[in-house]
């Protein structure tokens, strides 16, 4: 197999960052701090949030979410499957069971009807995600849970500047999580964030990220006496540094410039995949726009090779490419909650769709030969990919 040429992603990173961090490290003041201040006031401002909670990671989010939310020991949180496993271990690590629901097999999204069937006598919370970054249609799901008093969490952890409905992604939801990790559209290298509209809700979070702290830390004025430490409950470490911060706020500032970037990528392969049969596409759904977190296609019956065989020909072309996403269910630590008629739109989703290289520096010449590739099954670059046929599928 051909060392990859072309990578699947890329971070947009620069000077503008380098500079930025460069000011944190003179100024003396690398911890939580008054970066991570300003990026947190700055991230509620873009998402239309009443208040932003910057936490270590993505993970640390949903764990604080589901504190804050009230989740207990032993009750249920409904997840869909197709997601990043991490959503499940946060609701273990409550002491929760994930209880798995299907997704429509079009946007890879939960839906109302699918969390409706998922729901049991002792769900207390549902997590929902946006799948490769296009948006769930979280009102749908609202209107299952919000007369049975069951709270939703939006993962919208790599859909900023996504919107839904004509607005952000995350602005309507009563609590959202975020994640700026590494492989994020928005990157703080690791980092994540806690949106809500609940101010109680926000307080206990500052709170819990810092062991409890009544008085957490800030940058302390040189002619005063910082006031005493105070913990009321057991919390954990879960800060941003300002150091994460400064990256953030600048890469706020070249959010538009991402999205409207990968937008076009996305673009381009839809009109050089156009009539492809055998291929679907990712497309924006009705109630709004995605970041094309990722691009996913769909490999169908009707394409001369499966998803593996395509997988395994771009590689031998020298073309970073990844599955479009994986079943939770289907995991060691989780296939005991499998439901007993299996989840066949989350199913279709992993064994069927791959991810396209969509970063920054992919060329129009780069672009073009992975169309190539993908349009004529015939070609040099998959003759090593036909021993990868469809028996057993």
């Amino acid at each position: 197999m051909a060392e990859s040429e072309i990578g699947v992603d890329a971070p947009w990173l620069g000077q503008a960052e380098l500079n930025a961090v460069a000011e944190v490290i003179a100024s003396g003041w690398v911890g939580q701090g008054p970066r991570v201040a300003r990026f947190e006031q700055d991230f509620a401002g873009l998402v239309d949030a009443n208040y932003a909670v910057a936490t270590a990671n993505g993970t640390d989010a949903l764990h604080l979410a589901l504190l804050v939310a009230g989740v207990r020991p032993g009750e249920d949180v409904v997840v869909p499957s197709l997601a990043f496993i991490a959503i499940a271990n946060a609701v273990r690590s409550v002491g929760a069971t994930p209880v798995f629901a299907d997704v429509d097999p079009l946007t890879g999204t939960a839906t109302g009807a699918t969390v409706e069937r998922a729901l049991t006598p002792t769900t207390t919370a549902v997590i929902v995600t946006d799948h490769g970054g296009s948006p769930v249609d979280l009102q749908s799901i609202r209107d299952v849970t919000d007369p049975l008093g069951i709270v939703v969490i939006e993962d919208t952890a790599g859909s900023v500047g996504s919107t839904c409905r004509g607005r952000p992604v995350g602005a309507a939801a009563e609590i959202a999580t975020w994640s700026f990790d590494g492989r994020a559209i928005l990157t703080t290298g690791d980092g994540g964030m806690l949106t809500t509209t609940h101010a109680a809700w926000a307080a206990r979070a500052r709170r819990l990220r810092e062991h409890g702290m009544i008085t957490p830390s800030a940058d302390p004025r040189p002619d005063s006496v910082p006031p005493a430490e105070e913990y009321r409950e057991v919390g954990g470490d879960s800060r941003l540094t300002d150091l994460q911060a400064a990256v953030g706020i600048v890469q706020l500032g070249r959010l538009p410039e991402i999205v409207r970037r990968r937008r076009q990528i996305a673009d381009r392969y839809r009109d050089g995949l156009r009539g492809v049969r055998g291929l679907r596409l990712a497309a924006d759904p009705a109630w709004g726009t995605g970041n094309v977190g990722s691009f996913w296609v769909e490999v169908e019956d009707a394409y001369p090779v499966d998803r593996d065989g395509l997988l395994a020909a771009l590689a031998a072309a020298g073309i970073a490419v990844r599955r479009g996403g994986s079943a939770i269910h289907r995991h060691a630590p989780y296939r005991a909650l499998t439901p007993p008629d299996g989840l066949p739109g989350s199913e279709r989703f992993a064994d069927r769709t791959l991810a396209l290289p969509i970063s920054r520096t992919l060329t129009a010449a780069q672009q073009d030969q992975i169309v190539t590739i993908l349009r004529d099954p015939g070609a040099p670059a998959l003759a090593n990919a036909q021993t990868v046929t469809r028996s057993g599928r």
